[in-house]
């Protein structure tokens, strides 16, 4: 068995666990050191830290803040590793704390960050999944039973000073092209509900100042939302800083691609067994920018999908340019109009595309004007037939049950 060296307690606040961290920026210290080719675990909170209970009501969705937001366990000091390595980061296993077995999905509201169909689900609302082994339902969304692929959204390294200073440049650019935006346009720098790890008093508090938040990935990984990033996947991590810093946290049960819903996948306390090494100046050897990944062995199979296509013109019918995004939303939508013919309200159709293991393809980015992205849905993952067929959709819900909506405050 190895040996746990973060571990975390779900009943403290992260916020006074020193191992962990909620910010990128190269002067947050090493939390623990191990040796290239040891095997360890570290445990992780969910996302949020703990601020989304097991119950039936969405306020906590509708005021979460934001700021705190991800927690990762770390920085991992792999020692040896220099900047213009690679890391070598063997993803062993992957599983849910035995005493949190239950993950949630959420919509933001509007007014607290939005999300990628805040046009259509303006107010937060959240589904509770049980975990019965490698299998998950919802008490929230009836009809569905799906097989786990369980992964880490965020994992990656600390950056160097010129990479910091590089991420708040161009996001500081482009958020004030629009500063008054939903969702804005970039989360910037906060000393709000920053947790620094180990680097405290001023030195943390003006770290934390220009901290770079965790929300997007970047080239150093981050928060990449790669669902086949699961048990027995291997990443190679470009390394800025002596040690190479490596953080993980913001564990998924299950993800659909895109991670549409934002508060998406089914979130999820949990614990990661790793293995790592290095390759000597490999970023060069490789001309690597990004980290790139090979998949876990382990997929759910599911092999018969109904899939939905979408092109860059927008429900407004507003013509775009190759724009995937545009593609990707209204096949997203296409999928929703379509599920909730079978007895599902919108936000469980959404709830469905966030927390499933749909596949989503950029299928045509040639074919000027219009980008086609499709999204696949598994038929197998259903209590009924979801294909078409002569006699047109049996409704198999009653509407009686639904994804729980925030109260007016």
């Amino acid at each position: 068995m190895a040996d746990t060296l973060i571990p975390v307690n779900l009943d403290d606040s992260p916020a006074t666990n020193e191992n962990v961290h909620n910010r990128w920026h190269p002067d947050i210290p090493i939390a623990v050191w191990v040796d290239p080719g040891d095997e360890f675990r570290i445990e992780t909170y969910d996302w949020t830290g703990g601020q989304i209970a097991n119950d039936d009501d969405a306020a906590d969705v509708r005021d979460v803040e934001l700021e705190q937001v991800h927690y990762l366990s770390g920085p991992i000091g792999v020692r040896g590793a220099q900047p213009g390595d690679l890391l070598v980061v063997d993803l062993l296993d992957i599983g849910a704390k035995n005493d949190s077995l239950w993950g949630f999905n959420g919509f933001f509201s509007r007014q607290n960050g939005g999300g990628f169909l805040t046009d259509y689900f303006p107010e937060a609302q959240k589904s509770i999944w049980d975990f019965h082994g490698m299998f998950t339902t919802s008490r929230h969304v009836p009809g569905v039973r799906y097989a786990g692929l369980i992964h880490p959204g965020l994992i990656g390294c600390l950056p160097d000073r010129a990479m910091l200073e590089t991420w708040n440049a161009r996001e500081k650019a482009l958020f004030e092209t629009n500063p008054q935006r939903v969702p804005p346009l970039a989360a910037l720098p906060t000393a709000q509900a920053a947790h620094m790890g180990r680097l405290t008093g001023d030195a943390g508090t003006a770290a934390a100042a220009e901290a770079a938040r965790t929300v997007p990935p970047r080239e150093h990984g981050g928060n990449c939302d790669i669902k086949d990033l699961s048990r027995g996947s291997k990443v190679y991590f470009p390394v800025y800083v002596d040690g190479a810093g490596l953080s993980a946290g913001d564990l998924h049960f299950s993800q659909g691609d895109g991670e549409i819903t934002f508060c998406g996948a089914i979130e999820m306390a949990g614990w990661l067994h790793l293995k790592v090494g290095l390759i000597r100046d490999g970023v060069a050897k490789y001309g690597i920018r990004n980290p790139v990944f090979r998949p876990s062995p382990i997929t759910p199979a599911y092999d018969d999908y109904l899939i939905f296509e979408g092109i860059s013109v927008d429900e407004h019918g507003k013509q775009h340019y190759l724009d995937v995004h545009v593609a990707y939303r209204q096949a997203c939508l296409n999928a929703i109009e379509y599920l909730k013919k079978f007895g599902y309200s919108g936000a469980q159709a959404y709830a469905i595309l966030g927390t499933a293991p749909v596949q989503g393809h950029i299928s045509g980015v040639v074919d000027i004007p219009n980008a086609c992205a499709t999204l696949w849905i598994p038929n197998e993952i259903f209590d009924w037939d979801l294909m078409p067929a002569a006699d047109g959709p049996v409704r198999h819900l009653d509407g009686s049950i639904d994804v729980p909506l925030a109260p007016d405050r």
